[in-house]
């Protein structure tokens, strides 16, 4: 077994969104990573976030600030470039928690059978302050199929050659991207679990997936997802049933997995209130 730890090429995509952006950026660059390719796509914002990129530039691999198509779209930008042997994207609203990084390789260099892995995951408001932990269950594509994805987008990591197997990401997809890729993964291989916290995961009324119209825009992308991945979700008498067996199911498996009692890790809570970014 090799000691190396694999290289990690990590996106960070954005648009707008300069009152969050610098802790996104400080949270990687302070995993002090010893292979990671770093990237910032941003779209052509205007609200400051260029210039918190341009501060932050020298310890990146390649950023861009541009007019893109959407969020999928500076992604795709991002992956064209990457080299790493692993690969994962973290929005500009979101953190990753310290040696996370350092988990997710030595987790990929002692698993060389392992393609893509996901790990658990902190809700925090607007300000940072933790909402709940996310601890998660063990991959099951019949849940993920009929209830819906449970997998944390900023805990999720893949190794490169399989997002090239696929195919990548689908610039059509506009929020839903997350869950197409990993229904394709889970089609060419076992999706793991890695049972620690790797990242934080940011909800606020602003954001994408709480506006209505994303809303529905996601729930169409996820129909599509589920009706390509599941003979049975095409027929629309079924899918009630199927959506009640896979609820119960994930009870199930996430209370033995001790998913609806966690609590947060008493030492990240210093790492938490430190990094909260309350607004006057």
């Amino acid at each position: 077994m090799t000691h190396a730890l694999p290289s990690i090429s990590l996106v960070t995509c954005s648009y707008q969104q300069a009152r969050f952006l610098d802790a996104t950026i400080r949270s990687v660059l302070g995993q002090q990573y010893p292979a990671l390719q770093y990237m910032v796509v941003d779209g052509g914002s205007t609200d400051g976030s260029r210039d918190i990129i341009e501060r932050h530039a020298d310890a990146l691999d390649w950023w861009v600030s541009e007019p893109d198509r959407g969020q999928s779209d500076a992604l795709i930008k991002g992956f064209e470039r990457a080299t790493g042997d692993v690969c994962g994207w973290l929005c500009s609203d979101d953190l990753l928690l310290p040696g996370a990084l350092a988990r997710v390789g030595a987790f990929f260099r002692d698993h060389p059978e392992v393609q893509a892995v996901y790990g658990d995951s902190i809700w925090i408001d607007a300000n940072g302050e933790p909402i709940r932990p996310k601890r998660e269950m063990g991959f099951n594509r019949f849940v993920f199929l009929h209830d819906y994805n449970y997998l944390p987008q900023p805990s999720t990591f893949w190794r490169r050659s399989l997002y090239e197997a696929v195919g990548g990401l689908r610039a059509d997809f506009h929020v839903a991207m997350d869950n197409d890729l990993w229904e394709r993964f889970s089609m060419h291989t076992p999706i793991a679990h890695m049972q620690c916290y790797l990242s934080c995961m940011r909800f606020y009324a602003e954001q994408k997936t709480v506006v209505p119209e994303w809303r529905q825009r996601g729930h169409l992308e996820g129909t599509l997802v589920r009706k390509r991945g599941s003979l049975l979700a095409r027929r629309p008498m079924l899918r009630p049933f199927l959506g009640a067996m896979a609820r119960a199911v994930r009870v199930v498996q996430k209370t033995a997995a001790g998913g609806y009692s966690s609590s947060v890790p008493p030492e990240l809570l210093p790492w938490l209130k430190a990094h909260a970014t309350h607004e006057t």
